[in-house]
């Protein structure tokens, strides 16, 4: 684990009082106080003793929660610094609630050894204001004809494998990639795309790609390959390997899951806050004719049947991980023709809030189940609960999450932290917020209420 939360100096003893506090892993759920010291929850009850607390935190009307957990996001670190960084990467996450991140391997070079593993893992200890823990490539340079050194990477400290930005196209290669992960021990994640399907695509194919004239990208090119590799690690020898589908899109891709895991196999979703709250529409913005840039992205946005599906699929437990894929971009890359621009989205910074919208206030879910998909439930995916990672529990590191589920905000470019304003949500109105973030028992983010 890297070290940020191990500075020279102890950390301060902290007191949080009278809030809601809500701990998934433990089914936790009720008014208390919960103590820190030396990095470490001290003690969680009822009207704890103030003693020689250093700061003494004021949690009426506030959840007091684990500090959340994103298995998805992209930092960019090495090789395009430009668009983020394992620092600017992190100020975006705690300012959203989120004391640890699993970091993409699609960087320039990628994460394909265990040289690269560790690099990553030495330079957010020297940098980072939350817990940075690397995904490795499942191939090499992800290219998907080499087998990538998956043992001696696990060994180093990667704690999930992935090609992402392409799906591992054949399918021999992506047998041989799960049985190397099964074999060290960690979860594959999967960015489902059947490129031979999505060559020119930019959006998805439906009423707005049809009306802005831009090739459509279909629901079936995800599915396919989701299909094939269910399969693939159903039939391994020997056993099933753990498979995660990232960043779902497709009503289909749900019920690819639901049937997965009712035949019991170790298959999970994700779903990310745009497939949660808005449409293909989003691209052609308010005057039907925009090609915002800021709402291409891969999965495209798709109809609100899919919405409503997905939103349904984590209502049902189908869909169990929540995700932002956090993918910064320069603004002039983004300022091209909507064909040539970048796919992606940032999204530490709005991530909850919009859960919130799409899940907590139509009824679907509650917070508790919320703050599962955001703690407990990815770090069970990474294997990073063993490490005290997702839940609150006295003895444990001291990753807290403060949040005022009532507060109503506007995100500005002002908001954000990292280095780019690659969204279509600014100027959106907001309920809900994290308002102070606790990592290795230091507040690393806090506004004023």
């Amino acid at each position: 684990m890297q070290s940020t939360d191990q500075p020279s100096s102890p950390a301060p003893t902290i007191l949080i009082r009278g809030g809601r506090v809500i701990d998934p892993a433990s089914g936790r759920d009720e008014s208390a106080d919960v103590a820190l010291k030396d990095g470490r929850i001290a003690e969680i009850g009822p009207k704890l003793s103030t003693g020689p607390a250093d700061h003494v935190i004021d949690a009426e009307g506030l959840l007091v929660t684990p500090g959340l957990l994103d298995p998805h996001v992209h930092f960019r670190e090495p090789g395009q610094e430009h668009k983020e960084d394992l620092r600017t990467g992190s100020l975006a996450a705690v300012a959203g609630g989120f004391t640890s991140v699993c970091c993409m391997p699609n960087t320039a070079p990628a994460l394909d050894t265990p040289e690269m593993i560790r690099l990553i893992l030495s330079r957010a200890a020297e940098k980072s204001e939350c817990r940075v823990f690397p995904v490795g490539c499942g191939t090499i340079s992800r290219k998907g004809e080499a087998l990538a050194e998956l043992g001696l990477m696990a060994e180093a400290g990667a704690i999930a494998f992935s090609d992402d930005g392409d799906a591992v196209e054949s399918a021999d290669m992506m047998r041989r990639v799960l049985l190397a992960s099964r074999e060290a021990g960690r979860v594959f994640m999967q960015h489902c795309q059947e490129p031979s399907l999505t060559q020119g695509s930019s959006m998805h194919a439906g009423s707005v790609s049809t009306r802005l004239g831009l090739t459509g990208w279909p629901r079936v090119a995800e599915e396919l390959t989701l299909e094939r590799d269910i399969r693939l690690t159903a039939a391994l020898a020997g056993g099933p390997c753990a498979y995660h589908a990232q960043h779902l899109s497709s009503a289909g891709s749900v019920e690819l899951i639901r049937s997965a895991r009712a035949r019991g196999l170790p298959v999970t979703g994700e779903a990310s806050p745009h497939h949660l709250v808005i449409t293909h529409e989003a691209v052609a913005g308010e005057d039907g004719q925009a090609y915002d840039t800021n709402a291409k992205m891969n999965p495209p946005l798709r109809e609100q049947s899919d919405v409503d599906a997905l939103r349904q699929g984590i209502a049902d437990g189908i869909i169990t991980i929540l995700g932002t894929d956090h993918a910064p971009h320069a603004p002039d890359e983004k300022a091209a023709s909507f064909a040539a621009a970048p796919f992606g989205i940032i999204g530490l910074e709005s991530a909850l809030p919009l859960y919130a919208e799409a899940l907590v206030a139509t009824g679907a879910i509650d917070w508790p189940r919320l703050i599962a998909l955001l703690t407990i439930e990815p770090a069970r995916l990474c294997g990073l609960d063993a490490r005290g990672i997702g839940s609150l529990a006295a003895g444990g590191t001291a990753d807290v999450a403060l949040i005022d589920p009532t507060i109503e905000w506007t995100l500005t470019e002002s908001e954000l932290k990292g280095k780019s304003r690659n969204t279509p949500f600014l100027g959106r109105r907001l309920t809900g917020r994290v308002v102070t973030t606790i990592m290795g028992g230091r507040v690393r983010h806090e506004i004023a209420r």
